[in-house]
Parts: C-alpha cells; structure tokens; sequence
C-alpha cells in the first residue's frame, strides 16, 4: 500500500564553503555579547535569530527563483518594499529620534533591510534586459528612479547608513553592468552636489556633527566626538593578541556604547587582537569569494547580477563598519554582517545567501566544467 507512496525531498546543492565560513563569524559575535556583562539577554536572543536565519536559509535554497526573472512579480515585491517604507512614518516604533522599526510584540523589524534586498532583485532585472544598450544615459537615470525612492525614504527615518548602503548597491551594479566613464563622471558630480544639498537643507545638527566628529573626534570627546573616541580606544588596546575574552575593559566597564551592535568590532578586537581581526577579514573574504565565485556559475546575467549586488551590500556593510570602529569613517549605526547582534538584518543576509543557493542549484548543469575546474583544477 505505501511502497507507491514517494517522498519528494527539495535538492540541496549548497556551498558549504561558504556557509561553514560564517560559522565562525557568527560564534564570534555570539562570544564577544556573551562576555561583555553578566546578563545573556542579547546573546540568548540572538540565538533564536540564528536558528530562524538558517530556516529561513534552507527555505531559500529548496526554491526555484527562475519566476523572478518575470518583470511584473519583481515590481510587486519591489513596490511592497516601498510601500513598508512609507507606512513607517505612520506606524513605526520612534526609537532615537528615528522611524525604523515596525515592533510587533517584543519583537522589532526593520524594513531597511529586506528593501535592499528587493533592490538587488530589480536593479538586477532591469540591467539583464537592457545590458547592451546600459551606456545610454537614460538607464542610469531609471535605475537611479530605482534607488532614489528608498534611498529617500531611508534617509528620512533618518537612516544615513543604510541609506549609503543603498546608494553603493545601485552604483557597483551600474559600474558592473557597462556605465562609461564619462557617465560615471556626472554621477560622481550629481552625487557632490547632492550632498551639498543634504548638508544644506536636510541633514539634522546631530547628523552633521557625526561627520565633524569623525574629521575631528578629539575636538569633543565628551559629546559627538565620545563613541568615535571610545571604539578608537578599545580597537587599539586590543595589540596583537587581545585581551582575552571577556577582559575587554572599554566594554565590560560600559565606555564602549552599543558594543553588541554598532561597535561589536571594536568589542571583538580589544579581546581577540590583531590575530582575531585578521581571521574576520580572512573569513569575510573566503564568503565574498564563493558568493561571486556562485555569481559567475549563474545562468543568465539575472543571476550573476545578483550575485555581485549581494556581494556589494556585504561588502559595503562590512567596509562602513570596520571603518566607523577605527575612526576612518563617520559613526553611522550599521551593523556588522554576521557578527552584530540583530534579527532584520541576519534574517536579510541568509535570505540573500539562500537565494543565491537556490539559482546555484539550476546552474550548476551549465557550468558542470567551470565547478570541476575551479576546485581540481583543469582536466
């Protein structure tokens, strides 16, 4: 009677690579909030974020998202991630002086983050179709229309960091579909004038003065310029070695704000040293590798297109905040991918990576050589 019964199971053709290089990433961040205080809150939370970003992962993977390459689903999810934006101003959580949380219970979300995952998707889309004619000027204009909608509502919340991040997913998929050099020219200028604009007539005094703290942070050490001064020290105090885990004295005496968050790697690097940050930035780098490497196996340009766009938003992700914990950069409350404590974005990051896995399981047949070569080399 069951014998004619069969069990169809999804197909998996995982990277583990790649996902076995976060392994490491996402236990050092785990440690560094779980050593910091006597309370487990964030640590014990995070886990359950984890548990729902490997779900959420595996989900991702068993899809097939060849349905993404029709033009009016991607719109629709596209406009959805608007529309969350918009409706932040009329039922989002104030929390600092800023609209970006939805909170449902006890549970928070910030629709920033899947935003810039949507706007991977379309800006994908849009340069497979028109990636012979891209150096027309007209479509870096719309694809700009693209990103300039959320890249506003973003900053409006306000939200500087994530607004930036937006702007670099839309200029490195531009740069990378074929924009000519003049082009790219205008849209440095039109960006400089931009910014003078903000400067001008839209940026709050708080805002402003992150940027003065970050030319200068020892001019006020004990107002703007004190996270910037702080994260500076507990980075530097961390020598070749560290301190050892949980003996980071900038964060277990509380100088370090917002440690399991916005300077979870300055946290990291006062414990883990020099060593351990290089072991960050090796892994971090092994992942961006077999995400492009995934990229370039993809069928279409669709595929590699968002490849090289969630790359970016990693990439820029990590850059930003590394940068804002060492004083290169000004302090701008991004999160740091695979480490920093919080659900929207981890759940966002294995989305992107389950998604990826997904196209990789339908490509794979067409680029069986590239596999083979890439990892026992040529025949």
């Amino acid at each position: 009677m069951f014998s004619s019964i069969k069990l169809k199971l999804p197909k998996f053709n995982i990277d583990w690579v790649m996902i076995f290089s976060t392994i490491p990433l996402l236990a050092a961040g785990l440690m560094t909030m779980n050593s910091l205080t006597g309370q487990s809150y964030h640590f014990n939370r995070q886990l359950v974020w984890l548990l729902l970003a490997f779900l959420v992962f595996f989900i991702c993977a068993a899809i097939d998202w060849r349905f993404l390459r029709r033009s009016g689903f991607v719109l629709m999810i596209y406009l959805f991630g608007v529309a969350s934006l918009f409706m932040l101003f009329l039922f989002g959580e104030v929390t600092r002086r800023t609209f970006s949380w939805f909170a449902l219970g006890g549970v928070s979300f910030q629709p920033a983050e899947m935003v810039k995952l949507f706007l991977i998707i379309i800006l994908a889309k849009y340069f497979t179709r028109r990636h012979i004619e891209i150096s027309q000027i007209k479509h870096i204009i719309l694809s700009g229309f693209y990103a300039f909608v959320p890249f506003v509502l973003i900053f409006l919340q306000p939200d500087l960091g994530s607004a930036m991040i937006v702007f670099f997913i839309w200029l490195g998929l531009t740069m990378v579909s074929g924009i000519s050099l003049k082009h790219l020219l205008l849209v440095f200028l039109i960006g400089t004038l931009a910014f003078g604009g903000l400067w001008l007539f839209v940026l709050h005094d708080y805002q402003k003065q992150r940027i003065v703290s970050f030319l200068n942070p020892m001019e006020d050490i004990r107002g703007s310029g004190y996270n910037a001064f702080q994260s500076m020290l507990a980075v530097g105090s961390g020598q070749i070695f560290g301190k050892g885990l949980g003996f980071g004295s900038q964060s277990r005496l509380k100088f370090l704000p917002e440690y399991q968050t916005d300077f979870i790697f300055a946290a990291f690097a006062e414990e883990w040293g020099f060593l351990g940050v290089v072991l960050v930035f090796l892994l971090f780098g092994i992942i961006i590798w077999r995400i492009l490497a995934n990229a370039k196996l993809g069928t279409t340009n669709f595929e590699m297109l968002f490849g090289v766009g969630l790359a970016i938003m990693l990439m820029s992700h990590f850059i930003i905040h590394v940068g804002m914990n060492i004083g290169f950069l000004p302090i701008t409350g991004l999160p740091m991918p695979f480490l920093s404590y919080g659900g929207s974005h981890l759940l966002t990051t294995f989305a992107g990576l389950g998604i990826l896995t997904g196209m990789r399981k339908y490509s794979l047949a067409f680029h069986r050589e590239d596999v083979n070569n890439e990892f026992v080399g040529p025949q």
